[in-house]
């Protein structure tokens, strides 16, 4: 019984996602330049992390190669334990069915309706009945607000409605990890606390991990870290009151190179 509360502590505190050495290059030859240099990352069950920094910084390159849309060039990058560096396609795809994806335009189809926006992510899975992909997606719509209108077009929904359908479709398949590119940025100031307030519940109720990329310092609250990022690298990884404060339990899961920061920043 000793053993198997271990091994169930050792689970949790497995990071999601854990980046060592990242570099990365665009161009070849003469052309080619850094823009990704030394990155260094855990991200952990639960844990909502919001990338800050200019544009141009790296910050959506950075999101790519976790999200295995680019190949990692030097460095370790896991997620899920899985190595990407040296991956294969085959591999890379079946790591991008464990990620949700939120973008700052919601890409939906206009000719489908949210229920089919929203069941078109978990159709690729081949273990998924039609009948279970019909009512997971109307369970998700429903639980992002949307009931009434789940068979409405986009073009009958506002802009917080389209990006809570995005939420839907991100969720649905039940992914360990969510990227999130600037989600708010087409949004108003109350659509777009909306949007993040309800990421970060059902990041809560749900387990998952979000990773958000954003210039919207006035949604920064929901965050259990900040990351900043400049010119490639990470300039500062800062734990939130927040975490501290709403997750008692947030302390465990943080690796040791982790807590000795938050030590360091206590003294």
């Amino acid at each position: 019984m000793k053993s198997l509360r271990l091994a169930k502590k050792l689970m949790i505190q497995s990071p999601v996602v854990t980046v060592k050495n990242l570099n990365y290059y665009y161009g070849q030859g003469e052309l080619r330049k850094q823009t990704l240099f030394d990155i260094g990352i855990e991200i952990h069950a639960g844990e909502i992390v919001i990338m800050t920094g200019p544009s141009g910084s790296g910050k959506t390159t950075f999101l790519s190669l976790i999200g295995g849309l680019r190949s990692v060039q030097e460095g370790s990058l896991k997620l899920l334990d899985q190595e990407l560096h040296g991956a294969s396609q085959k591999q890379l795809v079946q790591v991008r069915r464990q990620i949700g994806y939120i973008f700052q335009a919601h890409n939906l189809l206009k000719f489908l309706t949210a229920r089919q926006n929203v069941q078109m992510s978990i159709e690729l899975h081949n273990d998924i009945s039609p009948q279970e992909t019909q009512a997971k997606s109307v369970a998700m719509l429903q639980a992002v607000g949307l009931g009434p209108r789940i068979n409405y077009y986009p073009e009958h929904l506002s802009g917080g409605q389209k990006q809570r359908v995005a939420i839907a479709r991100a969720l649905v398949g039940e992914p360990k990890l969510v990227l999130a590119d600037e989600p708010t940025a087409a949004l108003d100031s109350k659509s777009g606390r909306d949007v993040v307030e309800l990421m970060q519940r059902l990041a809560k109720e749900q387990g998952r991990s979000i990773l958000m990329v954003t210039h919207d310092n006035r949604i920064l609250d929901i965050a259990d870290r900040i990351v900043h990022m400049e010119d490639g690298r990470i300039t500062s990884d800062a734990i939130t009151a927040t975490a501290l404060t709403h997750k008692p339990g947030f302390l465990t899961s943080l690796s040791q190179n982790q807590l000795e920061t938050l030590n360091r920043r206590a003294l």
